[in-house]
């Protein structure tokens, strides 16, 4: 989860910190005389069997001129990562599942032009229509799944379901904005493609992209992870460094579109290779889907704007001048997988990293990885982000008591109740399956917390003093309103 807008708060400083992590020094590696691939393996010589790691693979004109695992696989068995294990890719699923619905549209099933309701007609009418290609760009103004769910009570080790969420968006009253008028980051909206694709071919995501993207590419170890149930050989397990030591994190996804695709890094040569000589598609659909999405008022789709560098959105993919050269990057993190696929269409080179450490930074060593071998085509130095830090202000007094909050409040569109106390002169909310969250005051009615995302209260108080409710926003949320019981 470095943007210029508030649409994807967590998603925004966690991209933001590691483009920070990245442009802070100057890699000892890059300006030293060792090859590319030495340079790689001093990047990542601090793995080792007790540590998890990373699986690396760069493509050049079509081969796959450099291809190694770093560490382990799974640290209750020592299994080591290789270029044939397989990952957890996150949201590298996108531009799959994008792929998809363009694969649909070339076959005359779908127009990117139709209201999605005519596919899921039980979705809400919020008397404005949200369109296909509003899904794919992410300016559907959808409430984003993750972002609900952890405010409904959900952790995100709980086994999720795309039934699950379809029926949560059933129960959602509201958009966070008005379709194709802004970007907001949403998984939804993926999920939602995924099940557009599923009624309108009649097979499951999993079997629709694995006989028409995943046989005819040969990719024989790829494939949408449908069923958390389901055991599949020679994949990688992901870790986070705790108190001293590694501890799992894990995944009970059952939900396919924005995430849960399984691959390595072997078959990802051949979906690359795919964009430059297609087998599936054709080049006239990989130019329209390398093209940058637009709004409904013809701008593009910014989805994020650094100093004077500018990334735009394209159907999963995110396009960006780099250092004078074009690159089609996404990344992806869940649990501690992180994943990161960046092509240069004209240098032909493709960048692959695939981790299972929930400390990997994924941006920054994937551009240090591609500066290994393309710094003699590139232009300037490395882009270092403006980074701003909030002063320390001075405790303020306000008029409304702590205890004028305390009740408890419940959501209709959420299906949870909070109660709220004050303890130790402090607002803290609790949830029957959650920790305790201790709020801290940002304003006369406004709080702030932390539900895995961060989130804003704004207490509805009326002129009397009295509290009527809240409104709650997250990254991927805004304005759930909670009513006081």
């Amino acid at each position: 989860m470095i943007r210029s807008f508030n649409t994807n708060g967590h998603l925004i400083l966690l991209v933001w910190h590691l483009l920070v992590t990245l442009c802070g020094a100057t890699s000892l590696f890059s300006q030293s005389k060792l090859l590319p691939s030495e340079q790689i393996d001093a990047l990542f010589s601090t793995y080792s069997s007790e540590t998890p790691g990373v699986a690396v693979g760069i493509i050049s004109k079509g081969n796959l001129i450099f291809s190694r695992g770093y560490g382990s696989a799974n640290l209750e068995y020592t299994i080591p990562i290789t270029p044939k294990t397989i990952f957890h890719v996150a949201s590298v699923s996108k531009q799959f599942t994008a792929f998809a619905i363009y694969l649909l549209k070339d076959q005359g099933l779908i127009n990117l032009g139709d209201d999605i309701r005519k596919y899921i007609p039980e979705l809400p009418d919020y008397g404005a229509t949200i369109r296909i290609h509003h899904l794919l760009a992410h300016t559907s103004g959808l409430r984003d799944q993750w972002a609900l769910l952890t405010l409904a009570g959900w952790q995100l080790e709980d086994i999720i379901t795309t039934e699950q969420i379809v029926n949560l968006m059933i129960q959602q009253k509201a958009l966070n904005f008005k379709p194709g008028t802004a970007f907001g980051y949403c998984n939804t909206s993926y999920t939602l493609l995924a099940e557009i694709v599923e009624r309108v071919t009649g097979k499951g995501f999993s079997e629709f992209t694995y006989e028409n993207i995943f046989m005819p590419l040969e990719m024989v170890n790829t494939q949408f992870y449908g069923d958390f149930h389901k055991v599949v050989k020679n994949r990688a397990y992901s870790y986070e460094f705790k108190d001293k030591s590694y501890v799992k994190k894990k995944l009970n996804y059952s939900n396919v579109g924005p995430t849960s695709l399984f691959t390595n890094v072997e078959d990802l040569v051949k979906w690359s290779n795919n964009f430059e000589k297609p087998i599936v598609g054709n080049k006239n659909l990989i130019a329209e889907f390398n093209e940058v999405a637009t709004l409904d008022n013809g701008n593009p789709v910014i989805f994020r704007i650094i100093n004077e560098d500018t990334l735009y959105h394209a159907k999963g993919q995110l396009l960006r001048n780099y250092r004078g050269i074009l690159m089609l990057k996404h990344g992806g993190h869940d649990a501690g997988f992180r994943s990161f696929l960046a092509r240069f269409p004209k240098e032909r080179v493709t960048v692959i990293t695939l981790s299972n450490d929930e400390h990997f930074e994924i941006f920054a060593r994937g551009l240090e990885i591609s500066e290994f071998y393309l710094k003699d085509e590139m232009t300037g130095s490395t882009p270092v982000p403006t980074t701003f830090f909030d002063n320390e202000k001075e405790e303020k007094q306000y008029d409304v008591a702590l205890k004028t909050f305390v009740g408890q409040y419940s959501s209709e569109e959420l299906s949870t109740t909070y109660t709220i106390l004050v303890e130790d002169n402090e607002l803290v909310i609790h949830h029957k399956r959650l920790p305790n969250m201790t709020l801290k005051r940002i304003g006369e009615t406004e709080f702030s917390g932390n539900n895995y995302f961060d989130f804003k209260i704004d207490f509805l108080v009326d002129d009397t003093q009295k509290v009527n409710g809240f409104t709650i926003s997250n990254f991927g949320v805004k304005n759930v309103i909670f009513n006081k019981i």
